[in-house]
């Protein structure tokens, strides 16, 4: 376990390992829960690491699965104490549970790919362009919090200019994230360029899913794939909702929106082709403009 290793993966790593444990004696999660008087729902939870886990529920499952080994016990221990240390995104109280979590994921993983039918990805996005998006997508918010979402955005993109390990990312942006104008024609003239300079990157491949494609696989809205450094970190799947999100690591969910992707990099134009778009959608807002 590294010290550089964020909480959220922490849990994860925890979860995975007392799920191990639990299947390696052949027990259900339900007959877990029954043995420690606590919801099946709880159980579930710890192991695929949404939630907070205690040394005392380590402690607590171990006993149940006849862990006799005290070195292991104490290492798993130990493992729950730093999996409650928190990552820089704790100091935004508004942010929710969930979207903590993906922050945690985002932050330890290698490689993403993104779909995004209705935005710029954020990790593209201008503090204008984002301030405008979050303010019209959440016109209850106050002023302060918007400003502090947006830096919570700004502070997730210093991942694409990390020297030494910069995120690697393939985002594949529909034609109408690019149409829609959020914040009027200066905030998306300034939007296109950002984009395009992202797109030079050498980690970095932007490609438009033009209107022409017609219907395709992820019709249904935007997911992103993350894929971590470690082996025995499985890759998620996650999928944002309004009021919940939804995050998939089974291995033939995995597979089914892997080949998905495939599909849309087929039907989108090639990078060349995309950063053609951006230079004539930056005209065509300069032209706003005048």
């Amino acid at each position: 376990m590294t010290g550089n290793v964020n909480p959220t993966v922490r849990r994860r790593r925890l979860g995975q390992e007392l799920r191990r444990l639990r299947e390696d004696r052949n027990m259900t999660a339900e007959g877990v829960a029954e043995r420690l008087l606590v919801s099946q729902s709880k159980i579930s939870r710890l192991e695929n690491g949404r939630r907070s886990i205690s040394p005392r529920d380590v402690r607590d499952l171990c006993e149940v699965y006849g862990v006799e080994d005290k070195k292991l016990v104490e290492s798993l221990m130990q493992m729950a104490r730093e999996s409650r240390q928190q990552g820089w995104w704790h100091a935004f109280a508004e942010l929710s549970p969930t979207y903590s979590v993906y922050i945690g994921l985002e932050t330890d993983a290698s490689s993403l790919r993104v779909y995004e039918p209705q935005m710029v990805p954020g990790l593209f996005q201008t503090q204008g362009y984002a301030t405008a998006l979050i303010s019209g997508a959440l016109p209850e918010v106050g002023p302060d919090e918007v400003n502090s979402r947006v830096q919570v955005r700004l502070r997730r993109q210093q991942r694409l200019y990390d020297e030494r390990s910069p995120l690697r990312l393939w985002a594949v942006v529909d034609e109408a994230a690019l149409r829609r104008q959020v914040g009027g024609p200066s905030t998306m003239l300034e939007q296109i360029h950002r984009l395009t300079e992202c797109s030079l990157l050498p980690h970095v491949t932007l490609q438009v899913l033009p209107f022409s494609a017609g219907a395709h696989p992820a019709v249904n809205g935007q997911y992103t794939i993350l894929e971590f450094p470690e082996a025995s970190d499985s890759t998620v799947i996650y999928l944002e909702g309004g009021t919940n999100d939804l995050y998939l690591e089974k291995p033939h969910d995995v597979q089914h929106y892997s080949v998905m992707y495939e599909h849309l990099r087929a039907q989108s134009l090639s990078p060349e082709q995309t950063r053609g778009v951006l230079g004539q959608l930056a005209e065509e807002y300069k032209s706003a403009l005048r």
